[in-house]
């Protein structure tokens, strides 16, 4: 199934370049879209995981660096039966985490900072254990492509109204207009679309490796009131791959209806509901 959406993601990206570029030049623009479209493919799927971590200011640290985080994620690594990916660690003061990376043995795991000062080693565990999830479910990889994806969507409108154009026939001033209103929407029901339902799954995996669901519940309920507290300035097309909404404190009331997280307290109760299964 990832492979279908990555290839539908794929597909779509560069449809859209290819449509931006007849709205921006006509049949030469079409070419030149297409072109574009394909390099585009290409570099994000190879090299999404550098542009992610290049929005979150992230910087891959060795095991001599942060020992102890390093340990953790090779001790949880091998509970899941998973290579050892590269660890990586962000300044934001947020507390937060996501991973990357095109498959398990291209993966980047990466925690923020403030959860290295505000999380206890259980929870810790646990915020791990969901990010090393996503790598378990190779789903990493169709979620770096919806941000990528999602960033040039919501880009579309900048690029219609100063690409300049040609007004000839093969151009479409209303195509043009609408996709400039239509293109951030697109980019929001893209991110909506994929991340709700992986979370879910990636807490419940994520449960199982690190063997503590509540410690795992608790921590999702530090990541969701800290990050009230503490803004974290991130691309809102990176921030569906962080595993609490990073800019949860700019959003509230109708905006809640178009997360791409899920509600934390309802996956807190999935926790406890799973905590409470016989072993």
């Amino acid at each position: 199934m990832n492979n279908v959406r990555t290839f539908v993601l794929l597909a779509g990206l560069v449809s859209l370049c290819v449509l931006a570029g007849q709205l921006l030049g006509g049949s030469q623009g079409l070419v030149y879209g297409l072109a574009l479209g394909g390099l585009m493919s290409l570099g994000s799927y190879f090299f999404s995981d550098r542009l992610v971590l290049r929005m979150y200011g992230a910087k891959v640290v060795t095991a001599q660096e942060a020992p102890e985080l390093y340990a953790m994620v090779d001790r949880l690594r091998q509970r899941a039966g998973l290579p050892m990916p590269k660890v990586a660690i962000t300044p934001a003061e947020q507390p937060n985490a996501f991973a990357t990376g095109r498959s398990p043995s291209h993966a980047v795991v990466a925690v923020t900072q403030g959860i290295l000062k505000h999380m206890p080693t259980d929870e810790l565990e646990g915020v791990l254990a969901h990010e090393l999830a996503h790598v378990k479910n190779r789903d990493m990889l169709i979620a770096t492509l919806a941000a990528v994806i999602a960033g040039a969507l919501s880009n579309l409108p900048y690029m219609l109204m100063f690409g300049g154009g040609h007004d000839d026939e093969d151009t479409h001033p209303v195509a043009r207009i609408a996709l400039m209103l239509l293109a951030p929407i697109g980019a929001m029901i893209l991110q909506f679309a994929i991340s709700r339902q992986r979370e879910f799954e990636a807490d419940r995996v994520g449960a199982e490796i690190a063997g503590r669901p509540l410690s795992l519940a608790s921590a999702l309920r530090r990541l969701d009131r800290l990050s009230h507290e503490i803004p974290m300035n991130v691309s809102p097309a990176a921030a569906t791959l962080a595993q609490v909404k990073p800019l949860a404190a700019y959003g509230s009331g109708m905006s809640s209806l178009f997360s791409t997280h899920p509600p934390t307290e309802a996956r807190v109760q999935r926790l406890e509901s799973m905590a409470r299964l016989p072993a």
